[in-house]
């Protein structure tokens, strides 16, 4: 009987109500939400700033002359 007791009582501690893992799992999937629209973000930033560095690269590239064709190395 004591051993019985003691299977049931280990048994119990594994059992977890259906309320906390519900709770758990919209923790988990708030906190990716999170980094899920951090990440979208920074993509959204980083293609912007992109964008306005190619137009820049491109105006410059305009400007640029060779100063080295009249030396002699």
């Amino acid at each position: 009987m004591n051993s019985l007791f003691l299977t049931l009582k280990f048994s119990n501690i594994f059992l977890v109500e259906s309320s906390n893992i519900v709770t758990v799992l919209i923790i988990t999937v708030c906190i990716f939400l999170v980094l899920l629209i951090l990440g979208v973000r920074k993509s959204y930033k980083l293609k912007a700033e992109n964008e306005r560095l190619s137009k820049k690269s491109e105006s410059k590239a305009d400007d640029y002359e060779d100063f080295t064709e009249g030396h002699l190395y």
